[in-house]
């Protein structure tokens, strides 16, 4: 089929490489367009640009495709489909309807859960059992158009966004390429009006570890935002990024070292550290970091220094409709 590809980040570029392998053609190739990056603050062309160049196909990155021009230039790409995951703009109907077979979306929840921006952090922060990938057609509503194809996947106790992001963007690719093979004989299903949930963008206020929570809380928290933007805690005047954890037995107070290994008590139960971070350092795995920074039995993290004033932003690993 002739494919218009349409992302930006990481979670998109296994997709564009699945449909290329499965033979179709890739009449164009629609990202973000480069945004500053690094110290110097140059210009980094997003991961899915970078990639297409790599494979000498055609990159646009328009900043919108709200004007006449952007959506004529498109409409005379004369696509069968275009593939869209991740992609960071909003498709105006012109654009949705160009294709002959219509703009399907790849989506990282099982819809009408989790429409939206970040799926897949609120799918771990909630405690969800699974999560999975949906195929949908795509309409002008927000991840509300109907569905082809959807798979689930459980998500492990003591997954991370990062590691389920991976999962889901592998899933995702072959679930595409199966839905463009039997695109003609797949049923649309509407969605549900029951069950919707909207997956907000993580704001930097939410990466403040409450140790009060349970134990089992605090676990999805740090794993929900790991490894961005990262959970994080002071210990003593140093502010420290938790990017793995599980649930652990122990008891005492909510923040209290119980043992020099990075177990950490919280409101109920209590939590092993796995992997974590120091301002200024990559991350590490709990025994390298230890061996930088103690956090002996008795310490209380997080006590008194947790506000919101440190420095951070908004994120979402986007695989929604405004995303994508």
């Amino acid at each position: 089929m002739r494919v218009v590809f349409m992302g930006t980040p990481e979670f998109s570029v296994p997709v564009l490489e699945a449909l290329a392998g499965a033979g179709h053609e890739i009449a164009a190739v629609y990202c973000q367009p480069p945004r500053p990056a690094g110290r110097g603050k140059k210009e980094r062309p997003s991961p899915v640009q970078a990639r297409a160049e790599e494979m000498g196909l055609e990159v646009r990155h328009p900043v919108s495709l709200k004007g006449a021009e952007a959506q004529a230039e498109f409409a005379a790409l004369k696509a069968d489909v275009a593939v869209v995951v991740a992609y960071g703009l909003i498709l105006p109907q012109a654009v949705l309807d160009a294709p002959a077979y219509g703009c399907l979306n790849i989506h990282a929840s099982l819809l009408p859960r989790w429409r939206g921006a970040a799926p897949i952090h609120r799918a771990i922060l909630s405690g969800d059992p699974e999560t999975g990938v949906c195929i949908m057609q795509m309409e002008a509503g927000l991840d509300t158009g109907p569905v082809l194809l959807r798979e689930a996947l459980e998500i492990g106790a003591e997954e991370t966004t990062g590691a389920l992001h991976d999962r889901l963007s592998a899933l995702g690719s072959r679930l595409i390429v199966t839905a463009l093979e039997r695109l003609d004989d797949l049923t649309p299903a509407v969605q549900p009006e029951a069950g919707v949930t909207y997956a907000q963008k993580i704001d930097k206020a939410e990466a403040v570890l409450d140790w009060s929570l349970s134990a089992e809380e605090v676990s999805r928290h740090i794993r929900g935002l790991a490894p961005f933007p990262g959970a994080w805690t002071m210990a003593g005047d140093q502010r420290i990024k938790l990017l793995g954890a599980r649930v652990v037995p122990g008891e005492g107070a909510p923040g209290e070292a119980l043992d020099d290994g990075f177990v950490i008590a919280c409101g109920s139960g209590a939590v092993q550290v796995t992997r974590a971070q120091r301002a200024g350092k990559g991350a590490q795995d709990v025994e390298t970091f230890l061996r930088g920074l103690r956090i002996p039995a008795g310490m209380v993290l997080g006590s008194g220094h947790d506000s919101g004033h440190h420095g951070g932003h908004k994120t979402g690993l986007k695989t929604g409709h405004q995303a994508g």
